[in-house]
């Protein structure tokens, strides 16, 4: 089955995602309040130079005025960035095209920089530059050499603006010409209307924005391979057909309307499949089960048998479940968006083919996947170490927030820890305190508890400090949070 792109379109997010074989692999979501504005050219206008900092402000038409250091000067590069000073470069009034390299923050203002690209899916286009480069991701310097001649040629063939500069980007291995010569021609086009409207421009305003999630899929996933690219807007339908019309028609008769009632989402079950991607526990078709835990450190995948028991004998179980485990690890990590320091845990397996089986299916499944990734041999502790690029937040990070009762630990005190933190405070009040009652204010299964199973201890602990103490139940507090009033 061939691959399918389906987009979904709601005022508040977009969203996409990228079936194959029937299988949702991917997820992206975009929140209409949340975009960002790195990558966006503006025109703008030196509003203030400040020589003493070597930097400038420069109105791009936005809430607060944005920074520029010299070093971000292209003109700078070229001298050589030495020599000269910010007024020799910029002055008030000055119109400057200009693009964001940083958000603003705080009460910071945006940083910019003169030095402009746009990209595609395998190029970042750098008008003015003078160089090709090939991603540092791209390890193998064959790989790198045969990039490197083949942006040459297709530049060549296609005619390119000059001067100009060049960086094959990760997703560029393995790539060929006509692939190439297509995404130069996408940003041939792009970058000539992106100067028409600069160069029109009579006031501060943005002149391009890097493109919102519907446009970015067809531009970098609308590769060979997909089928359709299903879209459930009649307004986004039409942007995409505008768009590809522009710049990728040979991907125009790819795009269809979804006229269907039911939710696009639903159908292929990818609602289900983003709620499952947001759990620790994932389940395998045989019984068995991984359990994935995402930390700030690195991201750690266990596999388990379950209740899966075989048939033959406990070799060949663990050895199938660590099969099927390798395939859908792989899944679950594209889908889920994890990135950098990996490391999984396989059911020891004490076969050595079985081992080396069981590397091998992880490294056909990952091979797959867009996002670089490297995999390490099994580890004297029976572990497999990898990494995987981060392209962006993952899908829990982009979904949830840190649950406000946790605190993110994962845990909670139990309410028998929370009543014997109550009783020690208890005495120290008592010590510390001349009164005749305490009233003990706590969330409704600590003072169950203290009414139930702790009542023997409770009536203790009145008789020893010679205090009534009384109890209520405060339904808004934290599980663990209590408060000790002297009445």
């Amino acid at each position: 089955m061939t691959d399918e792109i389906l987009v979904n379109m709601t005022p508040m997010e977009t969203r996409v995602a990228l079936i194959d074989n029937g299988a949702t692999q991917e997820v992206l979501v975009e929140r209409s309040a949340s975009r960002g504005v790195v990558g966006n050219i503006y025109a703008g206008k030196v509003v203030r130079v400040l020589p003493g900092m070597q930097a400038a402000f420069v109105d791009t038409g936005a809430e607060r005025t944005s920074f520029i250091h010299v070093s971000a000067l292209a003109q700078h590069a070229a001298d050589g960035r030495n020599r000269k000073g910010i007024r020799d470069y910029l002055h008030e009034g000055q119109k400057l095209v200009v693009q964001v390299t940083k958000e603003p923050f705080g009460g910071k203002g945006a940083r910019l920089t003169t030095e402009l690209s746009v990209s595609s899916r395998y190029l970042v286009f750098m008008p003015g530059g003078n160089h090709i480069g090939v991603s540092q991701r791209i390890g193998d310097s064959a790989e790198r050499e045969r990039l490197q001649a083949l942006i040459a040629e297709a530049c060549a063939l296609e005619e390119m603006p000059q001067p100009a500069g060049y960086i094959l980007r990760t997703a560029a291995e393995g790539c060929g010409l006509e692939e190439l010569r297509a995404d130069l021609r996408y940003l041939k086009r792009l970058w000539a209307a992106v100067s028409r409207r600069a160069a029109a421009a009579r006031k501060p305003e943005l002149v391009y924005t890097e493109l919102p999630l519907h446009l970015r899929t067809v531009r970098d996933m609308a590769r060979p391979g997909v089928g359709r690219i299903l879209v459930d807007s009649r307004e986004t339908f039409t942007a995409l057909q505008e768009f590809c019309g522009e710049y990728m028609p040979e991907v125009s008769g790819l795009l269809e309307l979804y006229p269907d009632g039911r939710p696009l989402f639903d159908l292929h079950g990818i609602e289900l499949d983003i709620q499952r991607a947001l759990s620790r526990k994932v389940e395998l078709k045989s019984g068995g089960y991984l359990v994935i835990d995402q930390t700030e450190a690195m991201t750690t995948i266990d596999v388990n048998t379950g209740s899966y028991v075989g048939r033959r004998n406990l070799e060949e179980t663990i050895f199938k479940t660590n099969l099927e485990a390798a395939s859908v690890l792989a899944r679950q990590l594209r889908l889920r968006n994890l990135g950098g320091i990996i490391i999984v845990d396989f059911i020891d397996m004490q076969d050595e083919e079985h081992r080396r089986q069981v590397q091998r299916a992880l490294e056909k499944a990952m091979a797959g996947d867009p996002a670089h990734n490297r995999i390490t041999g099994v580890s004297e502790l029976g572990l497999i170490e990898m990494t995987r690029e981060r392209t962006r937040e993952s899908l829990s990070q982009q979904l949830c927030e840190q649950c406000p009762v946790c605190e993110g630990r994962g845990v909670l005190k139990t309410a028998e820890t929370v009543c014997s933190e109550i009783f020690r405070e208890i005495m120290r009040d008592a010590r510390a305190y001349d009164n005749d009652q305490l009233l003990v204010l706590a969330a409704q299964a600590v003072i169950d508890r203290l009414l139930d199973e702790e009542s023997a201890h409770l009536a203790d602990l009145e008789e020893y400090t010679g205090k009534t103490i009384s109890l209520r139940v405060e339904p808004e507090n934290h599980p663990e949070h209590f408060d000790i009033v002297l009445i």
